[in-house]
């Protein structure tokens, strides 16, 4: 489809959706997403408060926690204007540079936390399997090289997408399913010779998820045989401990991409409010969760919030 001067036809906005069928409950369903923000945002700054606060927690676990924290808050400023905008104040059109823009850093968000996971993965790995050799392996320049490594990874893996997208016409109308910007949802509205857009979008996917969520599957099996080769029952309880919260973070974040990628490829006549709550549960729960989780699984963690409770009260 040509616009008038023989070029591409591409609208100037889009227009976003909220959750179909849900005309009458938008007040509630902002609500829950303002809550959502407000543990998000609240929990990720507190974590990386106390990291930089505490001495204690001046260690390689933290500082990738801290990674993690910061991915999040990213993750959850990437989607709030639209979100907010979409259900607190009915206002559903953005710009198609604007959208653009989103979906990148949506996209390099949740990419960079599936390399920070892989990093953390290799931190759990090391401090079970080689504990000796933690301190001059996991050094503060070896951490600074992996964070910007893994951010390196996601910017130039991602760069493509919105320069693919914008030689697209956009033929199929101009609203998008979500109150947010992705790349598959708009590549529903773009039409023309869109192949190069699924390959390097398969290739994204593969390179990212696949290799990162092996890794860190490889990593695990190998700490659970070094620890069954412990002989005391307490140490074996005690080495897996550690593990718990970064397993936990893993399933947060790669079960809702897994049922997403299920429903997108097995049930494709699902009505579209399953499409749409399943997409957000990719974005929101791993972000509010991950701070949760740390808090109640990670002792120093629970250790330095009471104590910034207790100094704040006296």
């Amino acid at each position: 489809m040509l616009g008038p001067n023989g070029t591409p036809f591409q609208p100037d906005t889009l227009q976003l959706t909220g959750i179909p069928g849900m005309q009458t409950g938008q007040a509630w369903v902002a609500l829950v997403f303002c809550i959502l923000y407000l543990i998000s945002i609240v929990g990720n700054l507190s974590i990386l408060a106390l990291v930089v606060r505490e001495t204690a927690l001046h260690q390689p676990m933290y500082y990738f926690l801290s990674m993690l924290s910061l991915n999040d808050l990213g993750v959850s400023f990437s989607t709030l204007p639209t979100v907010l905008a979409t259900f607190c104040f009915n206002y559903r059109h953005i710009s198609l540079n604007a959208c653009l823009i989103q979906m990148f850093f949506i996209h390099t968000f949740s990419f960079t936390e599936s390399g920070i996971l892989l990093a953390m993965s290799f931190d759990r790995f090391v401090a079970i399997c080689d504990p000796l050799r933690y301190a001059t392996v996991l050094t503060n320049r070896c951490i600074l090289v992996m964070g910007l490594g893994i951010l390196a990874k996601s910017l130039t893996t991602l760069l493509p997408f919105p320069f693919l997208l914008k030689r697209l016409p956009f033929c199929k109308g101009n609203v998008l399913h979500h109150s947010y910007c992705l790349h598959p949802d708009l590549m529903k509205v773009a039409c023309g010779d869109i192949h190069v857009n699924n390959i390097y979008g398969l290739f994204v996917v593969i390179f990212t998820y696949g290799i990162d969520s092996t890794f860190i599957l490889l990593s695990y099996a190998l700490i659970l045989r070094a620890v069954l080769a412990i002989a005391s029952r307490e140490q074996r309880f005690k080495a897996l401990n550690t593990c718990m919260s970064h397993i936990c973070a893993v399933l947060a974040f790669y079960v809702p991409i897994i049922a997403v990628s299920m429903i997108h490829r097995f049930w494709k006549s699902a009505p579209p409010v399953v499409h749409v709550m399943m997409s957000n549960v990719y974005l929101f729960v791993p972000p509010m969760l991950n701070p949760i989780i740390y808090s109640v699984k990670t002792k120093e963690i629970r250790r330095g919030i009471f104590k910034g409770f207790y100094k704040s009260r006296s």
